[in-house]
Formats: C-alpha cells, sequence, structure tokens
C-alpha cells in the first residue's frame, strides 16, 4: 500500500507526458501561421507582378510598341522568377486575355490572372499546398 501511496503522489513525469501530448498540437499550429505568412507574401508578390506587368503594357503601348498576350504571359512568367518576387518558374502561371465587351471607350482593356502554387510545409499533416490568384485590368490608351 504504501508503495501505491508513493507512485500516486510522484509527479515528477507529469511535465513530460503533458508536453508529449500537447507539443504535436503546438507544432502544427505554428507551422499553420509560417504557412499563411507566407501565403501572404506570395499574394503580394502576385498582386505586385500582375501591377508590373500592367505598368509594362501601358509604357510599350504608348512607345508604340503593340505587345500580344503571349508576350506578356511571358513576360509576366519571367519577371516572377526573378527579384524581388523570387516565384518558382514552374509553380507561376499567367493567363492575359482580351474581353469580348470593352468596358472605356478609347481603350483597350485586356485581363490578367496569376496563379501561384506555393510550397507546402504542412503535407505532414496532410494539408496541401494551396494555390493563390489575383486578377486585375489591364487597360491601354491611346493619347
Amino acid at each position: 500500500m504504501k508503495f501505491l501511496r508513493n507512485l500516486l503522489a510522484d509527479t515528477k513525469g507529469a511535465s513530460v507526458v503533458e508536453f508529449a501530448l500537447v507539443a504535436p498540437a503546438f507544432m502544427v499550429m505554428t507551422f499553420g501561421v509560417l504557412h499563411v505568412g507566407m501565403m501572404m507574401q506570395n499574394y503580394n508578390a502576385i498582386r505586385n507582378l500582375s501591377a508590373d506587368v500592367a505598368r509594362y503594357a501601358m509604357v510599350q503601348h504608348q512607345t508604340g510598341n503593340e505587345l500580344s498576350n503571349s508576350q506578356l504571359r511571358t513576360y509576366a512568367i519571367n519577371h516572377a522568377q526573378g527579384a524581388p518576387y523570387l516565384l518558382v518558374g514552374d509553380r507561376v502561371n499567367a493567363v492575359i486575355t482580351t474581353p469580348t465587351t470593352q468596358r472605356v471607350a478609347g481603350a483597350e482593356e485586356r485581363q490578367i490572372t496569376v496563379t501561384y502554387q506555393m510550397e507546402s510545409f504542412l503535407e505532414f499533416a496532410g494539408i496541401d499546398a494551396p494555390f493563390v490568384t489575383y486578377t486585375r485590368p489591364i487597360f491601354t490608351v491611346d493619347n
């Protein structure tokens, strides 16, 4: 009986057991916060990339260089791989379309959609890598 009372009163291993129960959930939450931060960074990167492509299209149009949708797509993908974006080339995709209905008279409207599949740090927890997508119009105006 004395041995059982001593065993029940002993709390030396309680901290280790509690840590072993809480540590996996804490690590998944920590990696989740890291993952959300990287997703926000990637979203900002593709948003700024689409703005750079729109600016490039307008500057080229003003200098008399008419670019096709495929040329703008190539520029977007190549520009995404360089600084400051440093996106992985085979994970980024850009689609540039010309809407059938133009919203602004005297301007040519195009639309760019940039999609990026980010790397996943949570694959061990069964969470796949998400896609980040951003769409914006590109207007070129004749003066």
